[in-house]
């Protein structure tokens, strides 16, 4: 039998075992995915005991992704220039360093009649996740992304990034901070908007969960709009989206697509997603 592992903390409220364990049953594949606590300080170690136990590969939750980075032996495209890694593969000793979040963004997008090639995105947020997609979307070669940022030291981080992705890829990429008219102007002319911030999560905070945009007018073009946010299911951005008569999707199916990719990577099989949709999310 094969081990693989989610490594990070807090991690016991994850979906993660639940996918895998299931997809491994449907496909009969002989391994099992369990729950590896670790905090930064304790990452090494952890990591060290999964080589000596030869786990044959483990995914990374916050908050060991940076630090997953440090401690690989290679690292792909993506993992290398956001300095990220969320799953790792062991192949005798020798740790391969992924990040599969923004080929899960793709993969959604996908899954919603479109692709990020040669289309014009609108990224509102500067952290993880937009790191992620960020780095993916430029990859797949998208014509043009703009980003909006609230903070100088979130600005630094994108442009960083954006430098690195400058070498490897023809994507144009923005930076600026918020500022409604001109993000406006930014998404009327986009083809796909992003929101890859927390805003939209809280509903129980009182005055319910807020939105990044104003009001519908900042959607009369109806871009396909996508939430990373996948609980609630429709946030106040999808809402109005929906009553605009955009495309919408939210990030369950970006969920679905990261573990997939990671999947992949570890067994060489496509993850039964349909299947894994209706037994662990329904």
């Amino acid at each position: 039998m094969q081990n693989y592992y989610l490594i990070g903390s807090p991690i016991a409220h994850s979906k993660s075992p639940a996918m895998m364990n299931t997809s491994f049953s449907i496909l009969k594949i002989d391994a099992h995915y369990g729950l590896r606590e670790a905090t930064v300080e304790r990452a090494p170690a952890v990591v060290d005991s999964l080589r000596e136990e030869n786990a044959a590969g483990w995914n990374i939750t916050m908050p060991c992704k940076e630090i997953m980075a440090a401690l690989c032996d290679e690292l792909a495209t993506a993992s290398r220039i956001g300095g990220s890694v969320n799953t790792v593969k062991n192949i005798n000793g020798r740790l391969f360093g992924y990040t599969t979040d923004g080929i899960g963004f793709v993969s959604a997008i996908r899954s919603l009649g479109t692709d990020v090639t040669g289309k014009k995105i609108v990224l509102l947020g500067t952290g993880g996740a937009a790191s992620a997609i960020l780095i993916q979307a430029a990859l797949e070669k998208a014509a043009e992304i703009a980003v909006f940022f609230h903070r100088p030291e979130s600005g630094r981080k994108a442009a960083e990034m954006a430098e690195k992705l400058s070498d490897v890829s023809p994507t144009v990429i923005h930076l600026y901070r918020y500022d409604d008219a001109f993000m406006k102007k930014e998404i009327l002319s986009c083809d796909i908007l992003v929101n890859a911030t927390n805003v939209g999560m809280d509903t129980g905070k009182a005055g319910g969960a807020s939105c990044l945009i104003p009001d519908a007018s900042f959607l009369a073009s109806r871009p396909l709009v996508y939430d990373i946010i996948y609980h609630p299911a429709m946030t106040p951005l999808l809402q109005m989206a929906d009553a605009a008569g955009c495309r919408t999707g939210n990030g369950l199916s970006m969920l679905l697509g990261q573990g997939a990719a990671s999947f992949k990577i570890w067994t060489g099989c496509d993850m039964p997603e349909e299947q894994v949709l209706e037994k662990v999310f329904r």
